[in-house]
């Protein structure tokens, strides 16, 4: 059983920057494969960065040079760095767990936050 407590996240003017925190619980020492979605209104949820066992990113092209998803495993914590934010990036953000890689990167992951949310104004 894994839960995710999600942080950070805010309201920025374009070109600003925040942080999305995502603290990990589990009850196993078993190894997940770990991303960043977001949901903007009106659209389908979308995968924005996963970043694999061995500490490998994968990112969307919207986002690469712009986010970095990393983690802190002393601190069982995963970031998502965003930089140059773009109103287009105004969404509700979630971090997902999954033991499969292949679950996740089709957008299917077991384990949720709760979401949080970005804002980018003009």
């Amino acid at each position: 059983e894994v839960q995710l407590v999600q942080s950070g996240g805010g309201s920025v003017q374009a070109g600003g920057s925040l942080r999305l925190s995502c603290a990990v619980s589990r009850s196993t020492d078993r190894s997940y494969v770990m991303g960043w979605f977001r949901q903007a209104p009106g659209k389908e949820r979308e995968k924005v960065a996963l970043i694999e066992r061995d500490g490998t990113p994968i990112y969307e092209d919207s986002v690469k040079a712009r986010f970095t998803i990393s983690q802190d495993n002393a601190k069982n914590t995963l970031y998502l760095q965003m930089n140059a934010l773009k109103p287009e990036d105004t969404a509700m953000y979630y971090c997902a767990a999954d033991l499969s890689i292949l679950d996740i990167f089709l957008g299917k992951p077991k384990y949720w936050g709760q979401g949080t949310q970005v804002t980018v104004s003009s």
